[in-house]
């Protein structure tokens, strides 16, 4: 079986992030449709409404990303409103490997908006959306570690002198 990059994707509708939730959660934790149901306390025809419909009632996405362990639902909502999200940071030390990475994400970005401005289509712009939303991301990211490193954090319970 191949590697799937579930980092990367980038939901276009709700049911594309509904799908995918549930797809993370076969893929990563073995998890059915039917166990998902079960950890919401739902029926699993319940999930599949929600599929057809392309909706989810607001105090259900919580919930049911966690049994997913995943937010493709959130993902979708954030950048339908035109806004980005990013994670926090672990504050890990950036490797030479993260810098590459980070290049290589801009640099995909760029060659994908030059495309686009060549030869405007749907699929050319979806995939340049996706392309200029993960490299946003990831500056994004890199910015806030960066602003972490600045501004310490304090160590509220390491067992210093109290």
């Amino acid at each position: 079986m191949t590697a799937k990059r579930w980092k990367k994707r980038q939901p276009n509708s709700m049911q594309e992030a509904l799908r995918l939730c549930l797809d993370y959660a076969a893929h990563k934790h073995n998890r059915s449709v039917q166990r998902v149901a079960d950890l919401n306390g739902i029926s699993e025809w319940v999930i599949y409404k929600w599929m057809s419909d392309g909706s989810i009632p607001s105090r259900r996405i919580p919930p049911f990303e966690m049994a997913c362990d995943c937010h493709y639902v959130t993902a979708f909502l954030a950048h339908s409103a035109h806004k980005l999200l990013v994670d926090i940071p672990r504050g890990s030390a950036t490797s030479r490997d993260d810098l590459l990475d980070l290049q290589n994400q801009l640099n995909d970005a760029v060659q994908q908006l030059r495309g686009f401005t060549e030869a405007p289509t749907e699929d050319a712009s979806n995939a340049t959306i996706r392309a200029l939303t993960e490299a946003m991301t990831a500056l994004a990211g890199h910015r806030a570690n960066v602003q972490k490193a600045v501004a310490q954090e304090l160590a509220l319970f390491d067992g210093g002198d109290a």
